[in-house]
Order: structure tokens, then sequence, then C-alpha cells
């Protein structure tokens, strides 16, 4: 079992990192099984929140408008990462979106990780769901639900219990151990920055049709922004 480890979380515009961005990372540093630090911001996705993430965060645009953009941010969170190894529930999720971003940065970020869900899911499979709030409810675990920080200090808690329940059964795996940290795998692309052509046809097309976007057209990346014009050509025409 490994007893030292950075625990990470992220609250997102959505749940495709391709597509969408952090808006906060929470982070607790554990050594030696004792917790010695923690980190937590707010990142500016460069768009307005969907509806559906306010609700269920409860962070608001005006709360990330000041915030640092993520290329700002990732020096900080991976000298507070240093080499240690990931703890998160579902913790590939987490993974991806940090991964997508350094390689938009043209940052390496490499990782082994343990999953807490994994664990769940092999161990405690009567339960209904594994979810990290039902988890933390079934072990009496104080939790704030859809905020990083929080998620992360609750799953450094719902890491001590289960390997107190099954760890020694687990161990007996070896090295295949879900307690010992794997590779983390996920195959990033850098985004490509909007083309000129394409800022012009977006704003020509904005200034036609009198449209106003929530979004920063000059931090979008050529897909997004073939996205945007295929969407106000189809239901505004030329």
């Amino acid at each position: 079992m490994t007893d030292s480890f950075v625990c990470i979380d992220l609250e997102t515009t959505g749940l495709d990192p391709k597509r969408d961005k952090i808006i906060e990372i929470g982070a607790v540093k554990v050594e030696q099984g004792e917790v010695t630090g923690e980190w937590e911001i707010f990142v500016n996705p460069e768009r307005k929140l969907g509806e559906r993430i306010v609700e269920l965060t409860g962070i608001r645009d005006e709360q990330l408008a000041g915030a640092g953009k993520i290329a700002e941010i990732l020096p900080g969170l991976f000298a507070f990462l240093g080499d240690y190894a990931l703890l998160g529930h579902g913790v590939l999720f987490d993974f991806s979106f940090l991964k997508k971003a350094a390689v938009n940065e043209k940052l390496v970020f490499e990782r082994r990780g343990i999953d807490t869900l994994r664990i769940a899911r092999k161990y405690l499979k009567d339960l209904e769901s594994r979810s990290l709030a039902s988890l933390c409810k079934y072990y009496g675990i104080p939790h704030k639900a859809h905020r990083a920080l929080e998620d992360a200090r609750a799953t450094v808690a719902l890491y001590g219990k289960l390997a107190e329940a099954f760890r020694e059964k687990e161990e007996a795996a070896g090295e295949k151990s879900l307690f010992c940290p794997a590779p983390l795998l996920y195959q990033a692309k850098r985004d490509t920055p909007i083309t000129i052509p394409q800022k012009e046809q977006l704003y020509k097309l904005l200034d036609k049709h009198k449209l106003v976007v929530d979004y920063e057209i000059e931090s979008l990346t050529r897909s997004e922004a073939s996205r945007k014009i295929d969407r106000i050509l189809a239901e505004y025409g030329r």
C-alpha cells in the first residue's frame, strides 16, 4: 500500500477533456500517512458556465472572472504534485483533463495513480451506488460534494477506510494490488489555435446576425471555432 500521494479532484465545465475546461482544482498531499499540505484554486475557463454546472457546484461566473487561466496555474500545481502518485475517485477523469491542459502548453505530464472507485467496485458490489457521495455516507465521512478540495479531502478519508477494510486481502495480489499505483494512460493531442480566417468569419457572422456569445473568440481552438461557425450557419444562414 502507498501511504504517500497527492489526492487530486477537479471541477469542470463538462465531462469531455477535449472540449470542456477545468474550473476548480483541489489537492491534498499525504506523506507517510499524514496530511502535509492542501492546494485549492479557481481556474478561468474563458467561457460562461452552464446552468447545470452552476447548480451542481455552486460556482458562478463572477467567481472565475478574476481567476488565472490554466496555463498560468499549471506550474504551481505541478510543483505541488511533485513526483507523487495521484489518488482520486475515478482518477483517470482528473488525470485526463490535466494531461490535456499540459499537452496544450507543451508540458510533459505522466503519472501513476490509485483509484478508490476501482477498489470500491471490486469490494463493495452490493452497494446501490459507489459514487463518492454514497461511499462517504456509507462510511460516515463528512463530505460537501462537488467542490474540489472537499472532494479531495473526502477521497483521502475514503482511501483510509477502504485500506482498513480490504488492504490485506488485496495485497495478496502482489504488484497487481489496487492499492499500488499503476500507470495512468490517456492520449491527448495539442489543440490548434483558431485561425485568422476563422476569426474574421466569426466576427462577421456575429455582427451580421447581431449575436452575443458567451465565449472569448480569441481563446477558441480551431476545432471549437469550426463548430461555432457551423452552428451559426445552420441556424441563421450566411
